[in-house]
């Protein structure tokens, strides 16, 4: 029986409470308090340093490549880019145990009593801050095995929502089964595709393959092209369902198999006839089948949940791609678990449209800049990404860096060209990206740690601008119809380069670290401080404005 509240005590009431927040939620629970901090987080303003000399192409760029902590990297797109990101795509490490995850600067060992409950805290914080990215429209694919598949499922639920759970994809990895497996060959992953709203996002129809075209034919010479024929009975119960046929032949068909029906009435199934719209058989004599004109079905095809290596690849390919595009000193035991170019083009061609902003945090060897670069150059479209990768660095591998020496070797080879390893030359694709390097600073150290580069590269990004290089004195930049201003000192030579962009640009937002210089010559409803700014608008943890951590 439900309680009756209004005759309880005050006191009542409070132990009433308590009990209830003793109890245990329904749900994912890990144990926070008893792992390892991730040395990772901070409440640290984050800045974005361009290295013109990694980046390539011209600029500007729309196309970014960031080296650091994913955390501080989200924490500024959050910033940046919130609700304008249409797809995210992710292979987070799989924490098996094998040298995959690395945490605090070193490979997560598979005997670690909090194995699963410090992949969950490390993973929670990055998908709390992905969540926010999406747009009401948008998408998120989690590449997975059997591992964590479980665990990441109740954690994509806490984090997006179990009503927004839209799939689980399994994809075929290998195409011949390993027979030296103990119990099970393993021979597939999973891809978990959450939505931000599944009432509002719905993915592109899958074109239609040639194998699937071929099953029309036209043995009728139907002026209306090829067709397929389907069966005219079924077993759901049509209450005008039975009646007898009468075939061209002559011959009388009673009614449909036993325990099934005519899909359509009686009524109807005369006008299908005299539209030619039923196949009898050459001889007239066959139970009736309904023609489907290919002009009258739809252009593509509903996506399913297995996607089989013969129409999205397998690893074997992906190790391939990956060595035939980067240079020959760094081979696949640089990055040993690349996903195949066809998967992250199946996932594209879902859950993008021309113009659309992606996102992949867990970047790796960057397939899927590589996949969306191609898809641009088939289709036209200007799809931007925006990728992050972390060095990889461990005590035992000072030197290494993944982002710079893997994945944006590979983009950068994929937009301008390279000659495979059989030495045949491949064209570029074209494009271009801006290479940043992700630094938290202290808030209280902003104004002697903050440089002028993370500034501009913070402004423009916030504005929507694609990226340039700051100029030496003024940096101007124009994009969309709006001009913003970067002053970084005021000094006579400063003011004068101003009042010249000024003129060019006399509704530009002007942003300074000194206002009060430049009164009288900058209107105060374009004049913006610097950093107070910038760390107004900016996201300092996973969790701000949410007690869900």
């Amino acid at each position: 029986m439900p309680t009756d509240y209004d005759h309880l005590s005050r006191e009542a009431l409070i132990e009433l409470l308590k009990r209830r927040d003793r109890r245990m939620p329904y749900g994912l629970v890990w144990e926070r308090r008893e792992i390892a901090p991730d040395t990772a987080l901070n409440r640290d303003f984050v800045g974005l340093e361009l290295d013109p000399e990694l980046s390539c192409g011209a600029a500007p760029w729309r196309d970014l490549i960031i080296e650091g902590d994913n955390y501080d990297a989200l924490r500024t797109l959050v910033s940046t880019h919130a609700g304008q990101v249409k797809l995210i795509y992710i292979d987070p490490p799989y924490n098996t145990g094998r040298k995959d995850f690395v945490y605090n600067d070193r490979y997560f060992d598979a005997t670690d009593r909090y194995r699963h409950s410090t992949w969950l805290e490390f993973l929670y914080r990055r998908l709390r801050l992905a969540r926010d990215l999406l747009a009401e429209d948008g998408v998120i694919f989690v590449s997975i095995d059997d591992n964590e598949l479980f665990n990441l499922g109740l954690l994509m639920n806490k984090v997006f929502g179990e009503r927004n759970f839209i799939a689980n994809v399994i994809w075929q990895k290998v195409f011949s089964p390993k027979n030296t497996a103990v119990h099970f060959s393993d021979d597939h992953e999973y891809v978990l595709v959450y939505a931000a709203n599944r009432d509002v996002w719905r993915p592109n129809p899958l074109p239609r393959s040639t194998a699937q075209d071929r099953a029309y034919k036209n043995p009728d010479d139907d002026p209306r092209g090829p067709w397929t024929s389907g069966d005219l009975a079924a077993r759901n119960f049509y209450g005008e369902g039975r009646y007898p046929i009468e075939c061209p032949s002559g011959r009388i068909i009673d009614g449909p198999p036993a325990g099934s029906y005519w899909r359509v009435s009686k009524a109807k199934f005369l006008e299908l006839d005299a539209d030619k719209r039923i196949w009898w058989g050459k001889s007239g004599n066959n139970t009736p089948r309904l023609k489907r004109f290919l002009s009258e079905v739809k252009q593509g095809v509903v996506p399913q949940t297995l996607w089989t290596y013969d129409a999205v690849g397998h690893t074997q390919d992906a190790k391939k791609q990956l060595n035939e595009i980067l240079p020959k000193d760094r081979n696949e035991d640089v990055f040993s678990t690349p996903k195949p170019l066809q998967l992250m083009d199946r996932i594209l061609r879902l859950a993008t449209k021309p113009g659309d902003l992606v996102v992949d945090f867990f970047a790796g060897s960057g397939t899927l800049a590589h996949a969306l670069l191609q898809l641009n150059r088939e289709d036209g479209g200007e799809r931007r990404f925006i990728l992050v990768s972390n060095t990889e660095t461990t005590d035992d591998e000072p030197d290494k860096n993944l982002c710079r020496d893997v994945c944006a070797t590979r983009v950068r080879r994929a937009i301008e060209g390279y000659t495979s390893s059989k030495g045949q030359t491949v064209e570029g694709l074209g494009g271009g990206f801006a290479y940043l390097r992700a630094t938290p600073i202290p808030t209280h150290r902003l104004e002697e740690r903050l440089h002028d580069n993370q500034v501009w590269s913070y402004l423009q990004l916030t504005h929507h601008h694609p990226l340039t290089e700051r100029a030496p004195l003024v940096s101007v930049s124009v994009w969309d119809g709006q001009t913003i201003l970067y002053l970084p000192t005021v000094t006579d030579r400063m003011k004068s380069a101003l009042r010249e962009a000024l003129n060019q640009h006399p509704h530009a937002i002007v942003y300074t670290w000194t206002p009060a210089a430049l009164a009288g010559l900058v209107d105060d409803d374009h004049l913006r401080t610097v950093p107070a700014e910038l760390t107004r608008g900016f996201r300092f943890s996973a969790t701000d404005g949410d007690d869900d951590a």
